[in-house]
């Protein structure tokens, strides 16, 4: 514990506290716990896992200290206890930063009866009661409870404990309140009634997303201000839960927010465990100068919850090295103060010994790459929380395909699309932002007069940014296409027929055709573009006798273009991101590959060779380079939870040695050890002899 004392001295109860609370335990408290819980237990491991932070749960639904704010409901067995004020006055003693855990999503029957205009009503105008547990009420986030009563416990908690900061959890509401305060406000901004369901084609659903964004946003301002007036170095820390910030307004987060916390604890289904590290890229694609930090249970992540159980360590571990990788901050969180199952210690210590070893290499470099994929902020917005995954696995498919590629790269959102957050890449990647302002196209466009090359997809800027659709694409220029007609399908059993001899058609050695998408667009390309693959029309699937092509193939399947101004295009106007998301099949991620290599036009600036799936992470500063290599690896890579994970052999890593630079040393982080380097044309290469989980390759420059 001594090493997280020595980190934090300098930042202690300053504003710059939030920079060395870089290792978080979380303890969510049930009701019983006050009598059941061991306190000792879990300051053993604060100082086993050298945790410099802690998270702790104090009000809200169930406060565990002596609140004195009428309704806000005490836990029943706390009786003369203040559990919360101890563990904090225990996290205090070593040197440790804390947060005040609140959840305001549900109140009690008490409060609800005497303060029905708390409670969040239904479509047909009744109480909301709580879906998990009946007999409690779900609140309303967007009216007085909020705006009154919570402020109220935030200022209690704040000024009777020594707290840096408050983190509210469920706070954003579930979904449309139909109160008669609801429906006035926001009929008063907007002028129509409350939608009566998630439709991105209504103008009334997308004007209360817009609504509800303007009023979380003050909510944000409301509280971060009533805890500064008490604490001026502490802050209101939302929790953004997985998303990119789109929800709220950027220029308060950039005021209010020092740092920002992803809730996304763990896989589910066949999610896959790069989604840790995704989670940092998407919120660095907004605000690349933030600490992020990413929460990770020590239990399953399934719909079914399981909220007290354990899963296994490779899982746990998985999770948070990934992270690691891309520079989050380590946090996890145990609900249940108690006990019963206790083999997630000995991971979480290891997976948090991990993070300690590496900090001091990538917290002090910046995260860098040459490529960018846009995040589609505009487009996603535009889909209800729930279904917005259905609209990501365009994203979601290319962002596979460049962690198989082994291609490193970042995200860029697209509400920051200025020339200071583009210009750090050499190639964007638009998988499907089919949402874009006439702004945003214009930053796009510039982009590319710059000499920056793009990649897009589908539908990408077909609508404008409210979803009306274009009659030809807002990019048909920098893409050198026009919309003839579109899209169409579900197709199936289509085919693309590789056309000519281009880099973009390289390695199907033995292919006329490979499988086209299931959701096309028609397009007529501009003169001065090639097409390396085109469509070959549609033929039967059934019957077997009747499953082969009419016609020639004919219409742009992939259209490239050199732009004259040093850049390269590509589009492809079908559903690749989507279909390789669902189907995986390696020749679309060999298409996404060459698009990308060629639209870069060089060789990659860092390039991996070896067995296995590897996720890549690079950081810099102006003496050196940081490479995190996370091993993905494992019998169940897309369905948790892992049980296994199979180290890697052997990897190759060439770096371009940057101009008049020479490499002084290459360090194995992790192992602790010099690596084994050569020089070949301007190129180090440099052997990573095994990676178990994670590795961290550091170069110094002189």
């Amino acid at each position: 514990m001594l090493d997280a004392r020595q980190q934090n001295i300098d930042t202690l109860r300053t504003p710059e506290w939030f920079r060395s609370a870089t290792r978080w335990t979380q303890l969510t408290f049930v009701e019983n716990d006050p009598e059941k819980y061991d306190p000792a237990f879990w300051i053993d491991v604060f100082k086993r896992t050298r945790s410099n932070a802690v998270c702790l749960s104090a009000g809200g639904y169930i406060a565990f200290y002596p609140s004195r704010i009428p309704y806000h409901y005490v836990s029943n067995v706390l009786g003369d206890r203040d559990i919360f004020g101890a563990l904090v006055d225990a996290a205090r003693r070593l040197d440790m930063h804390v947060m005040a855990r609140v959840d305001p999503h549900a109140i009690h029957d008490d409060a609800a009866k005497a303060h029905p205009e708390w409670v969040m009503i239904n479509a047909d105008g009744t109480p909301r009661e709580h879906w998990a547990y009946p007999g409690i009420w779900i609140t309303n986030a967007y009216g007085s409870y909020n705006t009154e009563f919570m402020p109220e416990v935030v200022k209690e908690i704040v000024r009777d404990y020594d707290i840096d900061a408050v983190f509210a959890n469920r706070w954003q509401g579930h979904g449309v309140d139909y109160s008669e305060d609801s429906a006035r406000r926001f009929k008063d901004m907007s002028g129509y009634d409350l939608p009566l369901k998630p439709d991105a084609e209504d103008p009334a659903w997308r004007a209360w997303l817009q609504w509800r964004r303007h009023v979380l946003t003050d909510i944000i301002v409301q509280w971060d201000d009533a805890v500064k007036a008490i604490r001026p170095h502490a802050s209101f820390i939302p929790n953004m839960s997985g998303s990119s910030l789109m929800e709220f307004d950027l220029s308060v987060i950039r005021k209010h927010c020092p740092f920002l916390v992803v809730d996304h604890q763990g896989r589910r289904g066949v999610e896959i465990g790069w989604s840790a590290g995704r989670n940092g890229k998407r919120i660095r694609a907004t605000f690349p100068d933030r600490p992020v930090v990413l929460i990770t249970s020590i239990g399953p992540e399934e719909e079914y919850r399981w909220k007290d159980a354990v899963t296994t360590p490779e899982e746990m571990q998985l999770w948070m090295n990934n992270g690691t990788a891309h520079g989050l901050y380590a946090w996890f969180t145990k609900f249940n103060g108690v006990v019963p199952d206790k083999r997630w210690v000995e991971p979480v210590v290891d997976s948090f010994l991990l993070q300690a070893a590496v900090e001091p290499v990538i917290n002090t470099m910046t995260p860098t790459a040459e490529v960018a994929v846009v995040d589609p902020s505009t487009t996603l917005r535009h889909w209800a929380p729930e279904e917005r995954s259905m609209a990501e696995r365009h994203d979601l498919g290319l962002y596979h395909a460049l962690v198989e590629a082994r291609i490193p790269f970042e995200l860029v959102s697209d509400q920051v699309l200025t020339a200071d957050h583009l210009d750090r890449f050499k190639v964007i990647v638009l998988a499907n932002a089919c949402c874009l302002s006439d702004e945003q196209i214009v930053a796009i466009r510039a982009y590319a007069d710059r000499g920056g090359s793009v990649v897009a997809a589908y539908e990408t800027s077909l609508r404008d940014e409210n979803g009306i659709l274009r009659s030809d694409f807002g990019l048909a220029d920098v893409l050198g296409v026009n919309l003839v007609s579109g899209p169409r399908g579900i197709v199936k059993n289509t085919y693309v027929e590789i056309s000519g001899d281009h880099p973009i058609n390289d390695g199907y050695d033995g292919a006329e055709r490979i499988m086209g998408g299931t959701r096309l667009i028609d397009v007529k390309p501009a003169a001065g573009t090639s097409t390396p693959f085109l469509y070959v029309p549609d033929f039967p699937d059934l019957p077997m006798e009747e499953v082969y092509p009419r016609k020639q193939a004919d219409g742009a399947a992939v259209i490239a273009r050199e732009t004259g101004k040093g850049g390269r295009t590509v589009y492809i106007p079908w559903n690749i991101g989507e279909i390789f998301w669902e189907v995986l099949a390696a020749d679309h991620g060999r298409l996404v590959s060459n698009a990308v290599r060629w639209a870069l036009g060089k060789a990659q600036r860092v390039e991996v060779e070896g067995p296995g799936v590897v996720d890549i992470a690079v950081r810099e500063s102006e003496d050196g380079l940081a490479i995190s290599l996370l091993n993905l690896t494992n019998p169940m890579m897309m369905k948790g939870p892992v049980r296994d994970n199979i180290p890697l052999s052997k990897q190759k890593v060439a770096v371009e040695i940057p101009n008049g630079k020479t490499l002084h040393r290459a360090w194995l982080v992790v192992a602790d050890r010099a690596a084994e380097l050569s020089i070949e044309n301007g190129r180090a290469i440099i052997t990573v002899p095994e990676i178990e989980r994670l590795e961290v390759l550091h170069l110094n420059w002189s």
